[in-house]
């Protein structure tokens, strides 16, 4: 050792180390040394403005005071405080001015309980901002099933416990017991099958219990697949592990968190003579609100019953039947009166239709007249009466030129009083002087 040579050398030339000499050569020999240590902090100093966080670890026999560059301390992600079991990595050395030795670290890290906590805090943050924790996810849980179902150790006390206080609060309740390990690293499958197999088997709400232990115990508890498995979970979730300080990442997703075992088979049962006493006052209740009801309506009925109309049923009619009268009497009299004037005024319509139709007739008449004149001073009668004659040939068309017709054609010659049948000898046209 660098300390050792230093102390041969000075040795060796008979010369005494100052103690600057002294201290730089222990400095040199410690810090050339890297060591792990565990320790357990008893004072924590990590003042505003200072450059590094200075502590104290110990054990049974001795303390060591530390110190750690606030970069490195911000690095490790570790918050110091009192109580906590760290593990350290780095090196002894000397303050000379003061002559003080201290222990500087180079990196820190939680030991033993300490880490296996602070990867549940982690764990639990990472699945609180998932919305796993949420109350607006858990399901509200009732305090009255018919079937429950018990995620547990079969060899525990918790089952006992949780047995034992269901049979006494709500014995008609059936229970279906899933037997699993509660330690170890297979406990938390175990677990998320004895909550699937409690599912496919009809329960309504589901215990998942284990009595107290140490922080270690309850780490299957802390599972993610497990907290998982029960936010996921359809039928309502009741944790019970270990005592009341005990808070697992199960009791933060679980539907409801009770303190113990005990607590959870209570928080699903209803004590048996509270749920008599409930139905016993239940039961007056409905009673005097039938009773209330059955007085009111007879109350009802009677003064409907009271109502002259049941007591005389022609009441029903009496008012239809007076008014009918009226409307017959009314109809007796008007039907003759409306007759009456109805036929005055069709004897009226009648006169004045006759009136009409002769003043109608006689225009009509002398209209007939005129246009019959004219029709006889236009007819060919009329010519014929006054000496003269029409002729037509043989096809009854009038003869109006001489070149209509030709020696030997036949004509007839119509006369006032005739026809008269002539063979044409000739024809010739008139001259001027006739």
């Amino acid at each position: 050792m660098l300390l050792s040579q230093a102390s041969s050398q000075g040795a060796a030339t008979s010369r005494p180390l100052s103690v600057s000499e002294a201290m730089q050569a222990a400095k040199r020999s410690l810090e050339s040394i890297t060591v792990k240590l565990i320790g357990e902090v008893s004072e924590v100093n990590a003042k505003a403005g200072y450059k590094a966080v200075y502590f104290t670890v110990k054990d049974a026999g001795a303390s060591l005071p530390c110190m750690i560059w606030l970069n490195r301390y911000h690095q490790s992600g570790v918050q110091l405080c009192v109580g906590q079991r760290v593990e350290l990595t780095g090196r002894f050395t000397l303050y000379a001015p003061k002559g003080r030795m201290n222990f500087d670290v180079f990196s820190i890290s939680l030991a033993g309980e300490g880490d296996l906590r602070r990867r549940v805090a982690e764990l639990a943050q990472r699945l609180e901002r998932e919305g796993l924790m949420a109350a607006s996810r858990k399901r509200p849980v009732g305090s009255l099933y018919e079937h429950i179902g018990l995620v547990t150790s079969p060899r525990g006390a918790a089952v006992h416990d949780v047995l034992r206080t269901i049979r006494r609060r709500f014995p008609v309740a059936r229970i279906s017991l899933a037997g699993v390990a509660v330690e170890g690293s297979q406990a938390p499958q175990g677990i998320v099958f004895g909550i699937d197999a409690c599912v496919r088997a009809g329960c309504e709400v589901i215990l998942v219990v284990r009595g107290g232990g140490s922080f270690e115990d309850l780490m299957p508890f802390n599972d993610e697949r497990l907290a998982r498995a029960i936010a996921a979970c359809p039928v309502p979730i009741v944790t019970g592990i270990g005592h009341e300080p005990d808070t697992s990442i199960a009791d933060m997703v679980a539907d409801v968190r009770s303190s113990t075992p005990t607590a959870a088979a209570e928080r699903v049962s209803p004590d048996s003579s509270t749920l008599l006493r409930e139905l016993d006052a239940r039961a007056a209740s409905m009673s005097a609100s039938q009773r209330l009801a059955i007085e009111r309506y007879e109350a009802r009925l009677g003064h409907i019953a009271s109502r002259p109309l049941f007591k005389d049923p022609h009441l029903l009619f009496s008012t239809d039947l007076l008014t009918l009268d009226l409307l017959h009497d009314r109809l007796s009299r008007a039907l003759p009166e409306c007759l009456a004037k109805d036929s005055l005024h069709l004897n009226d319509m009648q006169r004045r239709l006759c009136d009409r139709a002769k003043t109608s007739f006689e225009r009509f008449e002398h209209d007939l007249a005129l246009r019959a004149g004219r029709l006889h001073d236009l007819s060919p009668l009329a010519v014929l009466s006054r000496g003269y004659a029409i002729a037509k040939d043989e096809e009854g068309s009038v003869v109006r030129s001489i070149h209509a017709v030709h020696g030997g054609d036949r004509i007839d010659v119509a006369v006032s009083d005739g026809v008269i049948s002539c063979s044409v000898n000739c024809s010739s046209p008139h001259t001027q002087a006739e």
